[in-house]
């Protein structure tokens, strides 16, 4: 049996930076996801965006320590690509939330559709496995459940995937102010790129598991 956990007090740090960057993610998510439901609320918006871009600032704090602590450390849990990866990627889910939040006041979006609210629903899901993936990846004795959790972000991608072609797709069908329609399509595709950096970790955490399982 190999444990990832059994390791330098140094080494361990790696673990509490990924757990305290997953965290992040999850409250990003959840942020997002209550903007869109009190969407009418000008000042409670505004005040969602404050609130993620702040996640974002602490996120990326988190992933320069990463980075710096990979540099400093002789011995690390797992392969320093692979590290380097997981933290980048994960910091590429919360810029897109900031994005797409922002977004959707640069581009004076005042009416969300369903698909919106359906695509950052599938959002949050994916983040939360996210996250549960990644807390377990101190043992590798976890190694059987990590695999299935990645494997369910990927049937949240795919299904974020469905969702953004058939509501572009209704888009152009119904959707007769083209500024309205070139607005949602880009809020549509952000969301959807946020659950693909989240099959990004998951595949990282894959490779993780098969190579020290």
């Amino acid at each position: 049996m190999r444990l990832l956990s059994i390791l330098m007090p140094r080494e361990r740090q790696f673990f509490t930076l990924f757990n305290d960057h997953a965290s992040l993610v999850v409250q990003g998510a959840a942020a997002l996801v209550e903007m869109l439901a009190n969407y009418s609320d000008n000042g409670r918006r505004d005040a969602y965006i404050t609130k993620i871009q702040g996640l974002e600032t602490a996120a990326d704090d988190i992933t320069h320590q990463t980075v710096a602590l990979m540099h400093n450390t002789f011995v690390t849990p797992f392969d320093r690509d692979q590290i380097n990866k997981l933290i980048q990627r994960m910091d590429d889910i919360l810029d897109l939330m900031q994005d797409t939040a922002e977004s959707l006041t640069l581009y004076d979006v005042n009416i969300l559709t369903a698909e919106v609210r359906h695509l950052a629903n599938l959002v949050q899901l994916a983040c939360g496995k996210v996250h549960d993936a990644v807390v377990q990846l101190s043992s590798m004795d976890n190694g059987k459940t990590i695999l299935k959790i990645c494997q369910e972000v990927d049937a949240l991608e795919s299904d974020a995937d469905r969702v953004m072609r058939a509501a572009i797709s209704r888009l152009f069908r119904e959707e007769k102010d083209v500024r309205q329609l070139v607005k949602l399509k880009a809020v549509y595709e952000l969301l959807e790129l946020t659950t693909d950096k989240c099959q990004d970790v998951a595949l990282v955490i894959e490779g993780v598991v098969l190579e020290n399982g």
